[in-house]
């Protein structure tokens, strides 16, 4: 191993007439070395780069286009739903305009059934005051009557005798036995 060290050492003292050779000088290799591999990658390097960066193009250009198309179709959709929303929207004003008439309507009904039903419950009321007062009359005549009756028999009874009284039963029953020949 000295060997080729050595060897690579005594390089370093090698004379530069015209012959070929290394240089050790690290300052005054290394921008050329730099500069012969850099040419070396760009030369062969050039299409691996290339295709690399025309991947990443198209890859781009592909997300892109998803992109538009997925922008088209929600532009699509949003405007569909616009165009549903602004139905939506007159379907509901056209619902609460004929809710309102409806309502209304509603209204005057329930305005004129309570009007035909108190109608009928004032009509009741007078018939019932009306019958009331009827019966209240019945019931007046026959007090009366019953008084008055009360009163006649007691009259009759204090002026009639017990011939008095025998005459006129005498006299009914003569005339219920008329009553009964006249039916026969």
């Amino acid at each position: 191993m000295k060997n080729v060290t050595d060897s690579f050492v005594s390089l370093g003292h090698w004379p530069f007439a015209g012959s070929f050779g290394f240089n050790t000088d690290i300052l005054a290799t290394n921008p050329i070395n730099l500069s012969v591999v850099i040419g070396v990658l760009i030369f062969f390097g050039k299409g691996v780069l290339s295709d690399l960066l025309d991947n990443r193009k198209q890859r781009i250009l592909n997300t892109i286009r998803n992109s538009e198309e997925l922008r088209e179709g929600a532009v699509d959709r949003l405007e569909r739903a616009r165009v549903r929303l602004r139905k939506v929207e007159m379907e509901a004003e056209l619902f609460r305009v004929n809710g309102y008439s409806e309502i209304e309507r509603e209204k005057w009904n329930l305005i004129n059934s309570t009007y035909k039903t108190l109608e009928q419950l004032e009509n009741y009321k007078n018939e019932t005051i009306q019958f009331e007062e009827q019966r209240a009359i019945h019931q007046v005549r026959q007090r009366v009557f019953q008084q008055a009756l009360q009163g006649a028999l007691g009259t009759l009874n204090s002026c009639l005798n017990n011939e008095l009284h025998l005459r006129t039963i005498s006299a009914n029953i003569g005339m219920l036995g008329a009553m009964k020949e006249i039916t026969d």
